[in-house]
């Protein structure tokens, strides 16, 4: 078997995993659509090439206002790789703590918002504390890991605790242990990994299905869509619609940031 069919065979079975997990994606496309009803945003978070996944769910085709892509570019600028702005930085980052809780005081956070953390392992610091801090103010969390490589990974903090620890719902990119999915003969370290793959079709499972529930409430989403498929008068509607609508969403986030803790 060819290497490439090896990975689509590997590919299959995340699948089949993601499959197996339809009734957790309902519950998350649930919590995230009553959010946005009530005009709140969903916090999307992942540090390292976890951003994929937060800019796979918005903003790009086929997504849709509601959601709050913090991505910090300390964490995950890799293009330079050395240097200024290199990955040895950003790794150590992602392991300071105290930075997550800086972050979220951008924002004033409601329990009526709700929170998508990223992380493939689950243990790295940052986005753990983000997860504790979310469920301190009562905001459902949903944490994305890939739990055979979560499970076998040590947590960087020191009580141990990882990110599913401070997630009221969990879903599995279904990638293995060190997420690198295909051996080359005569090569000693595999290569090719899968959470991505994996993460990406969640995040789109769940897109969808809350693209579902807003349309049945009555609030069907301002969808980014692209000229071929719905004009280019009704593409360039959208785009400005969309946008504006989160900027609108944001604004709601930093107009009482810190009255709390003047009070």
């Amino acid at each position: 078997m060819s290497l490439t069919s090896q990975y689509l065979e590997r590919t299959q079975a995340i699948l089949a995993t993601i499959e197996q997990q339809e009734p957790a994606i309902l519950q998350a496309a649930h919590w995230f659509s009553q959010t946005i009803l009530a005009g709140r945003m969903v916090h999307l978070f992942g540090s390292g090439h976890s951003r994929i996944m937060v800019e796979e769910m918005w903003p790009r085709y086929g997504s849709f206002p509601g959601f709050n892509p913090i991505v910090e570019l300390s964490l995950s600028f890799h293009n330079l790789v050395v240097g200024a702005n290199g990955q040895r930085q950003a790794m150590f980052l992602e392991n300071v703590s105290g930075l997550a809780a800086r972050i979220l005081r951008n924002y004033d956070l409601s329990e009526q918002d709700s929170a998508l953390i990223i992380s493939s392992s689950g243990c790295n610091i940052v986005p753990i504390e983000m997860a504790e801090i979310c469920q301190q103010h009562g905001i459902k969390v949903v944490a994305l890991i890939s739990r055979q490589h979560a499970e076998k990974s040590t947590s960087k903090r020191s009580d141990g605790k990882k990110l599913s620890d401070f997630a009221n719902l969990v879903l599995d990119t279904g990638a293995p242990v060190g997420d690198a999915m295909i051996t080359v003969p005569g090569l000693d370290t595999p290569v090719a990994p899968g959470s991505t793959v994996g993460g990406a079709i969640l995040v789109n499972c769940v897109k969808a299905e809350v693209a579902r529930l807003l349309t049945e409430a009555g609030q069907p989403p301002k969808v980014l869509s692209a000229a071929n498929v719905v004009g280019a008068e009704r593409a360039v509607t959208l785009f400005e619609s969309a946008y504006d609508e989160h900027a609108h969403r944001l604004a709601r986030l930093y107009e009482r940031v810190g009255e709390k803790d003047r009070e």
